[in-house]
This record gives C-alpha cells, sequence and structure tokens, in this order.
C-alpha cells in the first residue's frame, strides 16, 4: 500500500470513527450516512490488511493496529488542519524565529529598544538580526531568508513599505580636527577629504551627493567603507570627515570624541522605512512583528 495511493479522507474517517467509538456518531460528526463511513472503512481495511475496529455491542473496538496508529494519525491531522488554517499565532506563546536585516545606524541605535520590545510582547519568540547588505546576498525580501528589514529602501514590485522616521544627516569631524575651528565656508569644504558611506539599497549617497552639487562642490573621497560605525572610527582617528546620521552621532560622538561640524549645505535628509514582501504579509507572526516595530518608532518620534 502507497500513502500516494491512499484517500486521506478515510484517514480522517478513521481518526473520528476512533475518537467516538461508534460509526453512527461518527457519520453524524462528519455529516454522512452510517453506510458511507461503513465503506470507507471496509476500503481501509483492505488497504491495510486489518480489520481497525470490531463492533461490540453498539460500539466498535480498535484493533492493537489502530491503537498504534490512533495518537500518529490524530497529530498528523492536527498538524494539516494547523498548516491549512494557520497556527493559532500567540504573541505570549509563540517560538518562531523573526528575522531582521537592518542598517547598522538602526543597530545601534534602535536594537536594544527593539529586543527589548519583542521580550516583552513575545517573550518566547527569536530574532535573528542580519545586515542591511545580506539582502541582495539573500535574494532580498522575496527570498526565504529575510523577514523584514529597515533601512533606507524603498516601495517596488512585490515590496510593501511603511515609514518610520526620518534620519538627519550631519558632517563630523574628530575633536581636535587642525583646520576646523566652527562653521567651515565653502572652500574650506571643498578642501576636506571624506570617509563615502556604501549604503545599500536606497537613495542615502544620492542625496549627500545632490546636496554638494548644489552648492558646487565636489567631494574628494579617500575611504570607501560599508557601514556607519566603520566611518566614525575613521574619522576618530584621522583628519578625515564624514556624513553620518545624527542619531548615531549622537550615540558615538562621545565615546569616538566627534564633533558636529557646521556647513553651508542644504539639509539632508534620508527616511527609513519598514519593509516587507508581500509573501510574508498575511502572516500573523510577522504582522505582530511589523507592529511592534511601527509602533516602537512611533513612540520614539514622540521623543519618549
Amino acid at each position: 500500500m502507497s500513502l500516494a495511493t491512499l484517500d486521506l479522507n478515510l484517514l480522517h474517517m478513521l481518526d473520528t470513527v476512533l475518537a467516538e467509538r461508534s460509526v453512527a456518531r461518527a457519520a453524524r460528526r462528519l455529516h454522512v450516512t452510517p453506510s458511507a463511513v461503513s465503506n470507507g472503512l471496509a476500503r481501509l481495511r483492505a488497504a491495510l490488511d486489518d480489520p481497525l475496529l470490531i463492533r461490540s455491542g453498539r460500539g466498535v473496538v480498535p484493533t492493537p493496529r489502530a491503537v498504534a496508529l490512533a495518537p500518529a494519525l490524530a497529530r498528523a491531522l492536527r498538524d494539516l488542519d494547523q498548516a491549512i488554517h494557520g497556527d493559532g499565532f500567540d504573541p505570549a506563546t509563540t517560538d518562531r524565529e523573526l528575522t531582521l536585516a537592518i542598517a547598522d545606524v538602526v543597530q545601534v541605535v534602535k536594537l536594544p529598544r527593539i529586543v527589548a520590545a519583542l521580550a516583552a510582547k513575545m517573550p518566547r519568540a527569536r530574532v535573528r538580526v542580519l545586515s542591511i547588505d545580506t539582502l541582495a546576498a539573500s535574494g532580498g525580501l522575496a527570498g526565504p531568508e529575510i523577514d523584514v528589514s529597515i533601512g533606507a529602501g524603498e516601495k517596488g514590485p512585490g515590496i510593501r513599505a511603511q515609514r518610520l522616521y526620518e534620519e538627519h544627516i550631519v558632517l563630523v569631524a574628530r575633536a581636535g580636527h587642525p583646520t576646523i575651528r566652527g562653521r567651515v565656508t565653502k572652500a574650506q569644504l571643498a578642501a576636506l577629504r571624506h570617509v563615502e558611506v556604501q549604503i545599500a539599497p536606497g537613495r542615502g549617497n544620492r542625496d549627500l551627493a545632490a546636496s554638494y552639487a548644489a552648492l558646487g562642490v565636489g567631494r574628494d573621497i579617500a575611504v570607501v567603507v560599508p557601514t556607519f560605525t566603520a566611518a566614525a572610527a575613521i574619522v576618530a582617528a584621522t583628519d578625515l570627515v564624514a556624513s553620518l546620521p545624527g542619531s548615531l552621532v549622537d550615540v558615538l560622538a562621545p565615546r569616538f570624541a566627534l564633533r558636529r561640524v557646521a556647513t553651508p549645505l542644504a539639509p539632508i535628509d534620508t527616511t527609513l522605512n519598514l519593509l516587507w514582501h508581500d509573501r510574508t504579509h498575511q502572516d500573523p507572526a510577522q504582522r505582530a512583528f511589523r507592529d511592534l516595530l511601527a509602533a516602537l518608532f512611533r513612540k520614539s518620534r514622540r521623543g519618549s
């Protein structure tokens, strides 16, 4: 007997008869006639080469083969039902793993609050945090590896986006920089050498380049690095400057002895979005996780 040739409805029928210990009661529960149940059991007996159920008075008693099948059958049908109709998601008990890809500014500034909020709302869940750069390598949000991301990415085909907050980009130098005393002039800005952060994906560097272009100033880029944190560390140890998110500067300035530099540039702001794919949009655990993140960032914007 091959499972591929077995009518799975017969297993559901057997599970019901085993639970009711009566063909008549099982028929009522299944909304079929008793003869339909009897015919189904006959087919299953032939397929499994076992009587399965023996009449006893007005009910039936299971054979040893049926007794052995009963718990595995009940478990398999329950798991199948949950897979089809949802897993009965409960934030208090779920042990799901949630994978989040975030920019390094979010890792430094927001991640501790994210972990604390998740521990409060979904205490048994596990969050796996990846760099935003892993999005492309893992197939993006359409792939199976990453559930949601926070960064400068934007809405696209199959990708949903929710605005979280704006980052104000500021120029920073080390506190003891030899040529920067106060607000720099256009000429002084043009003479500085920069650490460039390769932001992916999103508008970030395009907005920065546009602001310099509007002022008529080119940037002399000395080093290109993958993260804002690396840029801050280099600025702290050299006479290079870098354009970093203001919230990150607030955290790192005391540790790296950085100072903000006033410039004639137009303000530069970058939108950070919560991004996810259509494939996870309806999942209850993912929806709860996104709601948690959105609420956390709303609270941050209010200054709490």
